[in-house]
């Protein structure tokens, strides 16, 4: 019976870690516990040769030999076959992952920031040296979409891309589906709890979801997509009423990335936004609670696929980190060069208005007769087909809205929760103007496109 190797009979591959934060001291940790495994998938024994840190003193979620850590990343780096760069940001994280590659080693990143603004000049240093770049972890956590994506998918069509790649929008959303939660109070508790940072505006404003947009489309559509191309929303203009009139209308709001072809004068291009969107409740996506994600592909061959599980979190994201180390120590014990990126499809990258879609718009107007015929011409003449139309009427002894079907008396202020039929983006977007401008409509109160359909 053959018996298996220990890790001092393999070869020796050096690994650098950058940052000893959340990550990257989970990271650390499971280099050191589970070395001996790791070496036995890998084929080569992984020695963590240091950290790099800002502050050596600072306290670490996981305690670690302080030996390993060191202030001086680039003595680290030369000299190391795999550079585990977690540190974040744009600099110094460029510059030694640009070190890293040009001294011919392969890096593994979790920088999504980085890969969505420089991600083309990181992987042409690569290929410059036979290298690789690895990233699983930058779009979805734990979540392996990034290999399918590059590797299983790359000999079919994809045409879609539709997910969940926030968790913290997603746990806010869904505290306010389920419990009726009002915003600022469920940011507060993902503040508490760790799922949002003191200062959220990466991840409530949709920076976030759209660099992670950007990485996916560029590998789904082998065409470099450039982070100033993705459409971007956040959520900070849900409130409650917004989520029970989508619940009403057997809908959920979540925080979408979408990617898609689309034909625009008859070209090919490629479409890629961030914005909350209503998704029906039988739709996969609308079952994905807390801090999840999931991404749902829609590909000729292979048909719809779905990925799902830990969008976030120090040990989860370690998992995809590790993944990445062994396949890089793989490529280091087979030789020769690093696999580049295909980007060689060079599909413009077109602007919203030209997606169709449709609407669900919700209006505050007077509840006299003729405003409903009224607001129904404006959106004729803007050439958007009305689908669905629900009046409800505020009680002025209760402030509360109920729903109604009885002609208007003049007693109160109507709301008008108006869905349209697909209609270009510009053509609803220029009709939500005109019925802003209408004098039957009071205020627009909140437009919201509907997907998954």
């Amino acid at each position: 019976m053959t018996q298996p190797r220990s890790s001092d009979q393999y070869r020796r591959l050096r690994v650098a870690l950058l940052g000893a934060g959340a990550v990257g001291s989970q990271v650390a940790d499971l280099l050191l516990r589970h070395g001996d495994e790791l070496a036995d998938r890998a084929g080569a024994s992984l020695e963590l040769a240091g950290i790099a840190v800002r502050d050596v003193d600072a306290k670490r979620d996981v305690e670690l030999p302080a030996e390993l850590f060191t202030t001086d990343a680039e003595s680290l780096i030369v000299g190391s076959d795999i550079v585990i760069e977690l540190m974040g940001g744009i600099e110094p994280a460029k510059g030694n992952l640009l070190l890293a590659l040009n001294s011919g080693a392969d890096v593994v990143t979790a920088n999504k920031a980085l890969l969505a603004t420089h991600g083309t000049e990181l992987f042409e240093a690569a290929d410059q040296v036979g290298a690789s770049v690895y990233y699983e972890a930058a779009a979805a956590g734990a979540i392996p979409i990034i290999r399918p994506l590059r590797d299983s998918l790359a000999g079919d069509r994809v045409v879609r891309i539709m997910g969940i790649v926030n968790g913290t929008t997603n746990y806010i959303l869904d505290r306010m589906d389920t419990e009726g939660a009002d915003f600022a109070e469920v940011l507060a508790d993902a503040q508490r709890l760790g799922y949002a940072e003191a200062d959220p505006t990466a991840d409530v404003e949709g920076y976030d979801a759209a660099q992670k947009a950007a990485i996916l489309a560029s590998l789904a559509f082998h065409t470099t997509v450039p982070l100033d191309a993705v459409h971007r929303e956040g959520i900070t203009s849900i409130t409650p009423s917004m989520i029970e009139e989508a619940r009403a209308a057997g809908f959920v709001i979540k925080l979408l990335a979408v990617c898609e072809r689309i034909t625009v004068d008859g070209s090919e291009s490629i479409s890629v936004r961030v914005y909350p969107a209503l998704v029906s409740r039988t739709h996969p996506l609308a079952s994905v609670h807390g801090a999840n994600n999931a991404v749902f592909v829609e590909a000729e061959a292979a048909g719809s696929l779905m990925f799902y599980g830990a969008g976030a979190g120090g040990v989860q994201t370690a998992s995809a980190v590790l993944g990445d180390v062994v396949s890089a120590a793989r490529r280091h014990i087979a030789g020769g060069v690093g696999v580049g990126e295909s980007t060689r499809a060079n599909l413009p990258t077109v602007p919203i208005g030209h997606v169709i879609t449709r609407y669900q718009i919700t209006l505050e107007v007077d509840d006299q007769p003729g405003v409903l015929a009224a607001v129904a011409s404006t959106l004729s003449e803007g050439g958007v087909s009305v689908a669905t139309v629900v009046q409800t009427v505020d009680d002025p002894s209760t402030g509360s809205g109920t729903e109604s079907s009885a002609p208007a008396d003049g007693s109160g202020t109507a709301r008008l929760i108006i869905g349209t039929h697909r209609a270009a983006e510009q053509a609803l977007s220029d009709t939500v103007e005109a019925l802003a401008a209408s004098d039957v409509v009071e205020r627009v109160v909140s437009v919201l496109r509907v997907e998954g359909e």
